[in-house]
């Protein structure tokens, strides 16, 4: 790890002035990570640990979530249990305990990817870690890679459990920068790689994420994750169902897939095929056919397009059963 400068922010303006000069930490589970490996070198720490933004707060039906959060304090809090169970089973799905216990929500929104090759500083080609490099990735290990929003620059994957969740529940997020507040919805937070795998959100230098609203939804809800082994491990494929089912039909339909795409993944055309449907297996198979129309597989990962089918199918499944 290089020597970097320290500040501790003392309110939320004071963080802000600071934010252009560094990075922020808060959990610290990912940044102190990368540091460490040297793929992240910020020339300032922002410690913003001690900022008002903790709390889990009732939103008329909804709820506004701090970025301070733990991750283990929101998926237990009653609020989130009783109205959002999605987004406490894909919280308690990630990680280990003891870094949910660290881990935040702001930090979990800009969770980097677990691609090997941008964490190995080994790799020369990796266009996200440095631009007009390459992508190692095409060419040699992908089985963990992205199937959905990849581009000839990038394949990585985004690696966030909660975020899926997040993206099938209408969250926003809520920033503060240089140039003020604005909320961003946060299925648009997360950019698409394209030609610029280096830039993969809409934040603005020296923006801080402060608190996620969430809105009041109706319906049953799961999440389903696939992985290696039964805990501690990151997504193959997982589904974030969000589904309201009135008369034997379904009225809305919200859903969103992890762990095959370079973004927090909300399938649209899966939700049209869905709506206006009964909830049986023969629609459930034409909207998980939609979900990875545009599905794009590599040598050693083209298994997760079935898998990433398979998965919405079952989760789909559970919450209408």
């Amino acid at each position: 790890m290089e020597p970097f400068g320290y500040i501790a922010a003392s309110d939320e303006p004071s963080a802000v002035d600071q934010g252009p000069r560094g990075m922020y930490i808060a959990g610290g589970t990912n940044l102190v990570d990368y540091m460490r490996l040297g793929v992240l070198r910020p020339a300032m720490v922002v410690d913003i640990s001690r900022l008002p933004l903790s709390g889990v707060e009732d939103e008329g039906g909804g709820v506004k979530i701090g970025a301070l959060v733990r991750n283990s304090d929101l998926a237990y809090h009653p609020l989130i249990q009783q109205r959002f169970p999605v987004l406490a089973e894909a919280l308690l799905s990630g990680a280990s305990p003891q870094i949910r216990n660290m881990a935040t929500t702001g930090g979990n929104i800009l969770q980097r990817t677990r691609c090997p090759y941008f964490r190995d500083m080994h790799y020369s080609q990796c266009n996200k870690r440095d631009p007009g490099s390459g992508c190692a990735a095409i060419s040699g290990f992908n089985r963990s890679h992205a199937i959905l929003g990849t581009s000839d620059k990038c394949i990585a994957t985004n690696p966030s459990d909660m975020n899926v969740a997040m993206v099938a529940l209408d969250a926003s997020v809520h920033v503060h920068g240089p140039r003020g507040e604005r909320d961003i919805a946060f299925v648009d937070f997360h950019t698409l790689p394209g030609d610029h795998p280096e830039v993969e959100t809409q934040l603005q230098p020296g923006e801080l994420i402060t608190y996620v609203t969430i809105p009041a939804i109706a319906g049953k809800q799961h999440y389903l994750k696939v992985r290696d082994r039964a805990s501690f491990a990151f997504a193959l494929a997982s589904a974030a169902v969000v589904l309201d089912v009135q008369g034997g039909t379904i009225k809305t339909a919200r859903v969103a897939l992890g762990g095959v795409a370079t973004k927090p993944w909300r399938a649209r055309d899966a939700e049209a095929a869905l709506v206006g449907q009964p909830p049986t297996p023969a629609v459930f198979s034409k909207a998980a056919d939609a979900a990875v129309a545009g599905a794009k597989g590599q040598p050693t990962n083209a298994f997760k397009i079935d898998l990433a089918r398979r998965t919405l199918i079952r989760a789909l499944t559970k919450v209408t059963t």
